[in-house]
């Protein structure tokens, strides 16, 4: 069977749903990393505190844990996946709302307890979108279709990241939460529209099966020893970049730019960034192969970082916020897209939600832990040795490309790259 042509691969359902997908599962994430520090600093909260907000992503890093739950259980409507879809996205709504009602200088803790349960959450819907997802496309779909996830994905910041922000500039906060929470509309009505994989496998018979089967498939397949290469890999690759942007709304702020120009400069620059890059890393993902666009990404992602030292140093200049933050949004995007392929790729479809749960909990470790310390690192050493210290953590993850995903190999860790393929053909 000859391969698809690229806008036969592009232009379909399958992608259209992607879309949704993408923008669903990005948008409260960019709530709790833009729209909620910009609203802490603000009202007064010190870089610090702010920092250690990270530490509410925990849920992230530890959604395998209940994934296998997701797995096994089926809610009493619209199936599987679909059901959960809709349980996450009504709950998010509730809880983006209710958390924005607060007040930042005498409710610090409520709030942090709120945006965990937002955390907690979109990672749950996080484990049955890429599920979804995974049972959705076939091999051949997996390069193209999670580039097109990611950029819309990415194109969900714009809403808390930019429009967010210009409002908060002529209403309340609460009313900004209020607004942007109604977004999640977006993925409630696809749950609606959509229909269940014809691909999803039936559910293990029992809870304890949901979890060991996974795992054991996986450190079947693997080994312990690459198992451990794999999921440093994961750690590293995108550590540096998870770094640089832990903090980029307050970094913006600081550098001088009012909330309605990061809102409008800052974040509808990176739009033609994120269509562009999407396009490319589609492009790139069918014509090469997923192993040398994570090293093609990955140098881009890295050079991205150093432009935000650039314009600290350069200070508040409205052209320059405009070229940084598009070559950011065109390099950890790409990054990203690469990454999030190369994990699908390396799961079982037969065990796609608790797989992907794992590798992307673990990817998800520097966003958690090392971003809950960039505060600190800030006030110690200022913003520009900042990023050249995010820049040196970016390249561990590059090397380990050699061992990971080799320039002209096919597979990666596995002896053979289709061992686990046949199940979705």
């Amino acid at each position: 069977m000859s391969k698809p042509t690229f806008s036969e691969a592009l232009l379909n359902q399958k992608m259209l749903i992607c879309i949704f997908t993408g923008f669903t599962s990005g948008l409260p994430l960019y709530i709790l990393i833009q729209l909620v520090p910009a609203w802490l600093r603000t009202e007064g909260v010190s870089l610090k505190e702010i920092g250690l907000f990270a530490l509410i992503g925990f849920p992230y890093v530890w959604k395998f844990l209940w994934s296998p739950f997701m797995d096994r259980f089926t809610p009493p409507f619209l199936g599987r996946r679909r059901g959960w879809m809709l349980i996450t996205q009504i709950s998010l709504f509730i809880s983006i709302i209710y958390m924005g009602q607060l007040n930042p200088t005498t409710s610090l803790w409520p709030i942090a307890y709120l945006a965990a349960a937002v955390a907690f959450f979109s990672a749950s819907q996080d484990i049955v979108l890429d599920a979804y997802r995974r049972e959705l496309l076939n091999d051949e779909q997996l390069g193209i279709g999670n580039s097109i996830h990611v950029q819309a994905y990415r194109i969900a910041g714009l809403v808390p990241g930019s429009l967010g922000l210009i409002l908060a500039d002529h209403f309340q906060w609460s009313t900004v939460f209020i607004f942007i929470s109604a977004f999640m509309f977006v993925g409630i009505l696809m749950t609606f529209f959509i229909k269940e994989a014809n691909t999803t496998p039936r559910p293990p018979e029992t809870l304890l099966l949901a979890v060991e089967e996974p795992f054991m498939e996986f450190h079947t397949r693997l080994g312990l020893e690459k198992m451990i290469i794999f999921v440093l890999f994961l750690i590293l690759y995108k550590l540096g970049d998870n770094m640089a942007t832990a903090l980029q709304t307050p970094f913006y702020i600081d550098v001088g730019f009012s909330l309605t120009e990061i809102g409008i400069i800052a974040k509808f620059s990176s739009l033609a960034s994120v269509i562009a890059g999407g396009l490319l890393a589609g492009i790139i993902m069918i014509k090469l192969s997923i192993n040398r666009a994570l090293w093609v990404f990955g140098f881009i992602q890295i050079m991205s970082i150093l432009g935000f030292a650039f314009l600290n140093e350069i200070g508040p200049v409205e052209w320059v916020l405009a070229v940084v933050i598009s070559f950011e949004y065109l390099g950890v995007g790409l990054g990203a897209t690469a990454l999030v392929a190369f994990m699908a790729r390396e799961t079982n479809p037969n065990y796609a939600a608790t797989q992907l749960a794992l590798f992307t909990a673990v990817a998800a470790l520097p966003r958690t832990f090392a971003n809950a310390i960039t505060g600190y690192i800030v006030e110690s050493v200022g913003w520009t040795q900042f990023f050249f210290i995010c820049t040196a953590l970016a390249i561990p993850g590059m090397l380990m490309l050699f061992k990971v995903a080799p320039w002209n190999g096919e597979g990666t860790l596995q002896n053979s790259g289709t061992s686990h393929q046949s199940s979705n053909s």
